[in-house]
């Protein structure tokens, strides 16, 4: 890894194969922890494809890096996510998907200040309360990880198709303390 801090900007359909590779590099690691997350898109390539492509367009992905070396992605929205269930929707959130940190990058911290950067941000930006995620189902190690990171586990969603990630966890934005020393920096032009 290179100087910190790594700079943070906005991802737009340039990076498009920039997520695919940081998204297929995690599914072949994830292999050998014999996961099964992202082991074939979900439903499918092209559906995965138009997903990622539709939060470009709409500014909600993020990428660090490291000189030209992409280090971590996230997406994050203000829009509802309809497999959480109705009665928490009323609460403003933001909702985090496609969080992905090269192995490069792992183990420095990079995924849990990328997630409270996105809830101060929502804090500030519309008054979320929470920063909310739907995790894959069979992936334990991983909602271990999302505890470790202070989230809750608000039990399964409801989808009406099978739908991989159905464990839900959120965190309260009010619990987030923005640190001093940040391994990232937003760039001029975001």
């Amino acid at each position: 890894m290179g100087e910190l801090p790594l700079t943070l900007r906005r991802a737009d359909q340039d990076d498009h194969d920039v997520i695919i590779g940081l998204i297929d590099a995690a599914a072949e690691w994830l292999r050998t922890k014999n996961a099964d997350q992202w082991a074939q898109p979900w439903p499918s390539e092209e559906d995965r494809n138009h997903r990622i492509s539709h939060d470009l367009t709409a500014g909600n992905t993020w990428i660090t890096w490291d000189n030209g070396t992409p280090a971590a992605t996230i997406t994050a929205d203000s829009a509802q996510n309809p497999i959480w269930p109705a009665e928490t929707r009323d609460d403003p959130a933001v909702y985090v998907a496609r969080l992905v940190v090269s192995r490069a990058f792992a183990g420095r911290g990079l995924g849990a200040a990328l997630l409270d950067w996105a809830g101060l941000r929502a804090q500030r930006h519309y008054g979320a309360r929470w920063v909310r995620v739907d995790v894959w189902t069979t992936n334990t190690a991983l909602h271990a990880y999302y505890r470790r990171q202070g989230f809750q586990s608000c039990g399964l969603g409801t989808a009406s198709a099978p739908y991989p990630s159905a464990a839900l966890f959120q965190k309260a934005t009010a619990g987030i303390r923005p640190v001093r020393d940040t391994l990232f920096r937003l760039h001029p032009h975001g």
